[in-house]
């Protein structure tokens, strides 16, 4: 029996993950379902036996995913400015942490070593990592999934606003698409699994002086 004989050819496309970077809050947020889907994606990443590439924090949602992934076999990889090292860690380390300069080389690094982001319910600096990650797909720097997990409606005005910008002219339709948004873990990696670029990149990946990508 050949070894893809009965598969679909949607199943022959899926991309399979090895690493995934998670860009989460090192606060816990005020409501339980935060923390339980923070749990629920490092059980996800476990059972799929994909590594964790995240902030490097030991608190909040990135304790929680953290542990949960490093307990469950998988490799973990933090990436934490040294600026940042007293305050989103504390105690023990989780896995392998890197110590990095600022918070620019830091996003390089997670994006370097993932296959893939996704975005839990976070602040500030997790929608500035999510926003610069669409961009560099957009711009055509990588052509990695960036995923969107909604718990409860955290970023429903995040994607009105997305929404706003392709209605008022800043953003085209095709690059709406880069976004891939669920509101659960299994069904976010399912449609990230499925993922095909399909917007039109401003420049090719060759034409950038990058080499962490």
């Amino acid at each position: 029996m050949e070894e893809n004989e009965g598969l679909s050819s949607k199943d022959e496309n899926k991309i399979m993950f090895k690493r995934i970077c998670v860009f989460c809050g090192s606060k816990a947020g005020y409501r339980s379902t935060f923390s339980d889907a923070a749990l629920e994606l490092g059980n996800q990443l476990v059972e799929r036996k994909i590594d964790l590439v995240y902030g490097g924090g030991s608190v909040g949602l990135m304790g929680l995913i953290s542990k949960t992934v490093f307990d469950g076999g998988c490799h973990v990889l933090g990436v934490i400015p040294k600026a940042l090292l007293t305050h989103e860690i504390l105690g023990e380390t989780i896995g392998e942490v890197k110590t990095v300069a600022d918070m620019h080389q830091r996003k390089s690094e997670m994006a370097k070593h993932a296959d893939a982001f996704i975005a839990l319910p976070g602040g500030y600096g997790t929608m500035e990592e999510l926003l610069e990650m669409i961009t560099w797909s957009q711009l055509g720097i990588h052509e990695k999934p960036v995923g969107l997990l909604n718990v409860d409606g955290y970023y429903n005005s995040l994607l009105a606003l997305f929404d706003k910008g392709v209605d008022e002219g800043f953003i085209d339709d095709s690059a709406r698409h880069i976004v891939v948004s669920a509101d659960t873990a299994e069904e976010l990696i399912k449609k990230m699994e499925e993922y095909a670029p399909v917007h039109e990149r401003v420049a090719s990946k060759q034409s950038w002086e990058v080499d962490q990508l």
